[in-house]
């Protein structure tokens, strides 16, 4: 059982900045692939980004690619969302997703265990 806590969510003008992170428990966070993922309203869950297990690999969504980036403290049992340059398209709710394997995949239904998610608000 991996449980996965957001936090750092808010509200922020275009063009501002958020860090999000994600605590998980257990011991063997250092193996677990990770992922952000955001859905908004009335739309589908979306990839944001990913990040291997020993972090040495990332992966963007192009609507995000050199605005987000994704980072790992595996001592600290958290990954992290910078989040640049926002945009009112970027309004959604933010899940970070754990995948019991090193590799990462853009596929939601690849990852075992979810969050619960934070609100992130982008005002134009």
């Amino acid at each position: 059982q991996v449980l996965l806590a957001e936090s750092g969510g808010g509200l922020v003008q275009a063009g501002g900045s958020l860090r999000l992170s994600c605590a998980a428990s257990g011991r063997t966070f250092g193996t677990y692939a990770m992922a952000w993922f955001r859905q908004a309203p009335g739309k589908e869950r979306e990839f944001v980004a990913a990040i291997s297990s020993s972090g040495g690999s990332t992966f963007y969504a192009d609507s995000v690619k050199g605005r987000f980036t994704i980072s790992r403290d595996n001592a600290k049992n958290t990954v992290y969302l910078q989040m640049n340059s926002l945009k009112p398209e970027d309004t959604a709710v933010y899940y970070c997703a754990a995948r019991l394997v090193s590799s990462y995949s853009m596929g939601s239904t690849e990852y075992n265990y979810w969050g619960q998610g934070t609100q992130v608000t982008v005002s134009s």
